[in-house]
């Protein structure tokens, strides 16, 4: 069996999902308004120690890892799902470093320790949220925000 007790990673958070830009039409409402759902929000990468792993083995082979991003919102006032969370189960004691610069970012010492190392991006809003009683019609929708990418050791 062989041993690893040091390795490389390059993570990626999730991007988030952009807002959408919809109208309500309905046969008898002829002036519906604004209906544009939010962009979901993009996954995270997270750190979990576990008593069960005693080698960094599985981040031998897979060295680019990431979360996935959050879906863009619909019509409707319908919201963009989140997306998937990116976990990275390590043995306890492990400790992360950024790979360029040296800096720690955690140092996993108990059993089931979570630490989120990088958040999601935050989803934009629809054009709902950008109505006013003088601008009743707005055709603008914020984009998602981007996610983050590290090297780690």
């Amino acid at each position: 069996m062989f041993f690893l007790d040091e390795a490389v990673i390059t993570a990626r958070s999730g991007n988030g999902g952009g807002g959408c830009v919809s109208f309500r039409r309905e046969k008898f409402i002829p002036r519906g308004g604004p209906d544009g759902g939010d962009g979901g929000n993009g996954g995270s990468v997270i750190v979990r120690s576990t008593r069960k792993l005693f080698t960094l083995e599985d981040y031998r082979s897979k060295r680019n890892l990431s979360a996935r991003n959050g879906e863009p919102g619909k019509g409707k006032n319908k919201s963009g799902a989140n997306g998937a969370d990116c976990i990275l189960k390590t043995p306890v004691g492990t400790i992360i470093e950024v790979h360029e610069s040296g800096r720690i970012l955690a140092d996993l010492v108990l059993d089931h320790q979570e630490i989120v190392l990088m958040p999601g991006g935050k989803g934009g809003r629809g054009n709902q949220h950008f109505a006013t009683s003088t601008n009743r019609a707005p055709r603008i929708a914020q984009p998602g925000l981007p996610g983050e990418t590290l090297k780690l050791k």
